[in-house]
């Protein structure tokens, strides 16, 4: 089949493990990464729990090989240790040119950590410095490619919390159109005090462990973290067996609010509905009935478990497959959910295990379905259908095929 896409190396770092292998050890024993801020100097540390990397930026530098601490915002550094095990996971040498290669990184803080230390000099009247040369999304992107070496395309995407989604199907429509042979697609980003007030004066951050898809849901959590992909055309694949292959993608907006999803998840419905119809056409015989598992937005506020559950139930009926949020493991992570959700959905389909639903106790009375409360394990997972939902109504929806 032309244009095919495949996995064939991922790498993570983020609240529960530095890598894919820690992250999935913490998942399979049920061991979440919320807990009270200790990096992050901010008033809220001891009121608001969040899915936060117990390293200074000092000690990611030393993980990433990097000594320009001062030049790279934690989104870059988190970007970095990530992209670099997917490649090492996928077995690329970096130096290798024969392919057409490129970084397709997504953001919404940037170098957001940055931007406040020179605010404060700004605010103490010292001169301009470099600190604003790295606020940009696109700074993180760039900073990851050099580092990699990898320089035929590289680009950004930031739309809220659906930016990597939007990058790996990006990097997926780069490889299906002939324009690029390999991408490094994913997301990164960091814990800032600006998106923690921000998401703070929304009212939409639990000061709890999130309960996402529970009817006494009361919001989320922030995370932080990165994880990218490795996806190749099936002639840079070669001889080599992927992880698995990327099958259908599709994003979609119901143009409702700035922050919320429409009521009856018009948009959610609409993304999920043009990934199915898009696998259909990649998978001879395919219907939505051959999906095994929903990694579900999940944030656990009001609006998206409701909304998302609608959209879910209208789409599915009565044959709805199991669903999970795994937000309660590591946290929302913002621009880099849908990439972290991505590596997690892999993970579910290599070793045939569905990660539950954490701190779910009683449905929410408008769905028909419940999450998965327990760890499933055993199980064949032919389809995996992962969501990630964003402000102004940005949604996208990917799904990964066992090969």
């Amino acid at each position: 089949m032309a244009g095919r896409v495949f996995v064939t190396g991922i790498g993570i770092i983020c609240a529960i493990g530095k890598n894919t292998g820690e992250t999935l050890a913490a998942l399979r024993a049920g061991r979440h990464g919320i807990g009270k801020i200790t990096v992050l100097d901010t008033v809220h540390r001891d009121e608001l729990p969040a899915g936060e990397i117990k390293l200074t930026n000092t000690e990611l530098a030393a993980l990433a090989g990097v000594t320009d601490i001062d030049m790279n915002p934690r989104t870059a550094l988190l970007g970095m240790i990530a992209a670099a095990e997917a490649l090492q996971n996928a077995g690329i040498d970096p130096k290798d040119n024969r392919f057409r290669t490129g970084v397709i990184s997504a953001s919404t803080v940037g170098g957001m950590d940055k931007t406040e230390i020179n605010y404060r000099h700004y605010e103490k009247g010292k001169p301009y410095n470099n600190f604003v040369l790295t606020h940009d999304c696109s700074y993180s992107t760039e900073q990851i490619a050099a580092r990699l070496g990898f320089r035929d395309m590289v680009s950004t995407v930031s739309t809220a919390c659906s930016s990597s989604a939007n990058s790996i199907m990006f990097g997926a429509r780069l490889i299906h159109h002939g324009l690029l042979d390999r991408v490094l697609a994913g997301g990164s980003d960091s814990l800032s005090k600006f998106t923690l007030n921000g998401f703070n004066a929304l009212m939409i951050l639990d000061k709890h462990h999130c309960r996402p898809f529970d009817k006494s849901r009361t919001g989320l959590n922030l995370g932080e973290g990165a994880a990218f992909l490795v996806l190749e055309s099936e002639e840079a694949l070669g001889s080599r067996t992927p992880l698995c292959e990327l099958t259908g993608y599709a994003n979609a907006n119901d143009a409702y609010h700035q922050t919320a999803s429409s009521p009856d998840g018009y948009g959610p419905f609409l993304s999920m509905s043009d990934a199915l119809q898009t696998a259909s056409k990649n998978i001879p015989g395919f219907n939505l009935r051959d999906i095994s598992y929903i990694n579900a937005h999940g944030t656990g506020t009001d609006n998206n478990d409701l909304t998302e559950g609608i959209a879910i139930g209208r789409i599915f009926g009565d044959a709805i497959p199991p669903v999970s949020s795994t937000k309660p493991f590591t946290g929302h992570t913002l621009g880099a959910a849908a990439a972290v959700e991505a590596v997690i959905s892999i993970l579910s389909i290599r070793h045939n295990t569905i990660f539950p639903n954490l701190n779910f106790n009683e449905k929410i009375e408008e769905l028909k379905f419940e999450p998965v409360r327990e760890m499933i394990t055993g199980v064949t997972l032919k389809h995996v259908l992962s969501n990630s939902f964003g402000f102004g109504g940005n949604d996208s929806t990917l799904i990964f095929s066992a090969c």
